[in-house]
């Protein structure tokens, strides 16, 4: 069994080899794309105010209600990143290996916010006063990490970067529009490769030190909540995006969570001891009664959807 490494300047050090590996994995794998290429200028206008164009009005989007929920969401999610940059410069820091990736990531990340704000100002799909009012009170509240350690930190980006590739990819497909779905399958092609660096790095942190790292992620699973938490009225549009389908617990549980313990083998590891394995049993625990939850929810689901359905039947 190995030692455990519990300083968080010695786990940097001894995972900083595995990271330069993954970085390289990472640059060599990655595709150039160009935000500018995937937004339909042709179809822009000027908006009233200084130049004293069109007024926006609902009618003018061609989204659903809940298309344009999720990408504002997931706009004003990706708004964030300089807290973002913050706070992984600061947990990660700036040199050497690690250094290189966060400004990497920060990099690729930024221009995820700038082809889904250019798509939906171009498109007309959203109010541009009431996006940009969005954007800054979401940012005045800037973004801190919930997880102090290095693993935590690192389990809780695996799954995050899992769960934002899968919204933006199901977010794309319920849209409607082929250019939206072009766009966001190049931003979820970039969040899947993120996820994949850190999840390899996660994996090597179980290899270093099983037990601490298997509390850790037991600890990230249980308490997860996505970064864009704190915008205005986040449950009741989570609530609308989980009817949806383009992000529920089925889902967290099926197409999230599980890959990721899978791929690390966190459940079925045989090194664990005293912590390490107790907190295996608290996640399999976990895990059972998140899938019995997500299994009620799609029964709510189903059931409400059939009760607006033969509404629909009636009326007509």
């Amino acid at each position: 069994m190995p030692t455990e490494i519990t300083d968080t300047h010695a786990l940097l050090r001894e995972l900083e080899p595995v990271v330069e590996v993954n970085v390289n994995r990472h640059l060599a794998t990655a595709k150039e794309w160009f935000p500018h290429e995937y937004v339909p200028w042709s179809q822009g206008t000027d908006f009233d105010g200084v130049l004293g164009g069109q007024a926006w009005e609902p009618g003018q989007s061609k989204l659903s209600d809940v298309a344009r929920t999720s990408l504002i969401v997931n706009l004003l999610t990706e708004d964030n990143l300089p807290s973002y940059h913050r706070e992984i410069a600061t947990l990660f820091g700036r040199d050497g290996a690690w250094g290189t990736w966060v400004h990497r990531w920060t990099a690729e990340e930024g221009r995820h916010g700038i082809a889904i704000r250019d798509y939906l100002l171009t498109t007309r799909a959203v109010d541009p006063v009431a996006l940009e009012r969005a954007r800054m009170t979401h940012m005045a509240l800037g973004y801190d990490n919930a997880y102090e350690g290095v693993i935590e930190s690192i389990a809780y980006v695996s799954f995050q970067e899992l769960a934002t590739r899968v919204a933006h990819r199901n977010t794309g497909r319920i849209s409607g529009d082929p250019i939206c779905d072009q766009l966001l399958a190049k931003v979820a092609a970039d969040e899947n490769l993120h996820m994949l660096f850190y999840r390899n790095v996660l994996n090597a942190a179980f290899d270093l030190s099983p037990n601490t790292a298997m509390r850790a992620v037991c600890e990230v699973a249980k308490t997860f909540q996505m970064p864009g938490r704190g915008i205005e009225n986040f449950g009741r549009k989570s609530v609308q995006i989980a009817f949806a389908g383009i992000y529920d617990l089925r889902i967290h549980h099926d197409e999230v969570i599980m890959p990721i313990l899978r791929q690390v083998r966190a459940l079925e590891r045989d090194e664990f001891s005293g912590d390490g394995e107790a907190a295996r049993e608290e996640l399999a625990g976990f895990m059972s009664e998140l899938d019995q939850n997500a299994s009620r929810f799609t029964a709510r689901r189903e059931a409400a959807q059939a009760r607006a359905a033969s509404r629909a039947s009636a009326v007509a």
